[in-house]
This record gives structure tokens, sequence and C-alpha cells, in this order.
């Protein structure tokens, strides 16, 4: 009696969208302070050790994802006011913006012509199809826009965030060896790197690692290439013939 009671009460908790919610909150907390336990490494970013931990719960509870993310689609929702929010730091920093304009355009269009067509490039020689290159085109700029792309250029929406996700762990690994390597100390050129390469990734690693002004270059930068990558997204993927 005792186990069927308490199956009915998971039927009920795991058909609750609060339930996910709260899951997603749980995971983020440990992944975090694991993270801080391990001495904030970017190899173990508290978003990667989120999402092992939410997918091994959704294995074993059995639930859908259809129905975790319907309770945890309003984390989602907040993707976009979080990032128009990154608008404040950088506010603080304008004059030093404006004297940079010219370099930061440059380095924002040289760096999603990089991004795309490498990764076009290299999925082409591997032999992917057209839904999979149309995916993997907008996967450096932040979940949000690279979704709304995929979606509109043919490809997978859903695909295309977790490939987001992975280019940003990437880019959080990578980003500070290739800053040590090649002698950068600059903040402004370490926060706008982070934030092209590995969007919000990259733009929460420059605030919490770098400094204010790392990160205010960061969010810059995200949302600079969200932009462009919208804009010269479609007219690459015609010149490519995709």
């Amino acid at each position: 009696m005792n186990f069927v009671a308490l199956d009915q009460v998971w039927v009920y908790l795991s058909g609750n969208p609060l339930l996910s919610l709260l899951v997603t909150l749980v995971a983020f907390f440990l992944a975090t302070r694991l993270n801080l336990l391990l001495g904030r490494t970017p190899l173990l970013h508290p978003v990667v050790i989120s999402i092992a931990l939410l997918i091994s719960f959704l294995l074993l509870s059995g639930i859908e994802y259809r129905t975790y993310f319907e309770g945890a689609q309003f984390i989602h929702f907040l993707l976009g006011p979080a990032t128009v929010a990154l608008a404040i730091p950088l506010y603080d920093h304008r004059e030093r913006v404006q004297k940079l304009i010219w370099p930061i355009m440059i380095a924002c269009v040289t760096g999603i012509i990089t991004a795309v067509g490498s990764a076009i490039g290299i999925a082409m020689l591997m032999g992917a199809s057209r839904e999979t290159l149309l995916t993997l085109a907008p996967k450096s700029v932040t979940s949000p826009i690279a979704m709304g792309i995929a979606e509109q250029l043919g490809g997978i929406p859903s695909l295309a965030a977790g490939l987001v996700l992975l280019t940003g762990s990437v880019g959080c690994a990578l980003g500070p060896w290739v800053f040590r390597l090649l002698k950068i100390k600059d903040p402004t050129v370490m926060g706008f790197t982070m934030g092209l390469a590995a969007h919000g990734f990259g733009t929460a690693q420059s605030f919490s690692s770098i400094g204010a002004l790392a990160g205010a270059f960061a969010g810059l930068a995200m949302g600079l290439a969200g932009l462009v990558t919208a804009f010269l997204l479609p007219l690459i993927v015609a010149l490519l013939g995709i």
C-alpha cells in the first residue's frame, strides 16, 4: 500500500512543472559548489556539470524532455532579459567602446566569418547533411539567437542549443591557455575574445575570473555577434550554396 501511495505521489510530482524548475535550480547550485571546490576549473564549467546532472535525473526518473521543459521554460525565458541586462556594465565603459568602435566591428565580423566558415567547411568535408550544416552554422552565438537562426534556416533548434553549449564549454576551457600562450593581458581584448568565441559562457567567466571591464566587453561581443550573425549567416549560406 505504501509503495502504491509513493508511486502515485511520484506520478503527480513528475507531471508538476515546478519539479523541473526546482531540479534545475538544485542542479546548478550543486554544480557551482562543485566547480568552486575544484578551484573554478574551466574544464568543468558549472553549466556542463548541471547538464550532466539533469540528463542523469531525466534518464533515472523516466521524465520526457518535453515534460521537463514545460517547467524549466521560465528559466529559458530569462535568457533574453539577462542578455539585455549586460548593457548596464557596458554603459559604464561607453567612452572606451566609442574609441574602439572600428577595431571592435572588424574583429566581430572576422570572428563570425571564421567561426561559421570553419564549422561548415569541416562538416562539409565530413559529409554532413544540409540540415546538420544549417544547425552547426549559428553555434557561436548565444542560445536564444542560435535557436531562432537555426529554425529560420531549416536546421534543428534543439541541437543548435546543444552545440552552443558545447562551443561555450570548449571556449572557456581553451581561452585562458590561449591568452597565456600569446601573452595577452589586456582585459578588453580578453573579454571581447571570450564573448565572441564562447558567448554566454565566456561572458560569465570574464566577469568572474577577469573583471568587470572584461565582462562588459564580453557582453558587447556576444550581443554584436548575435546581431551581425543574424544578418550575415543567410548571406554566407547562400554564397556557399547550402
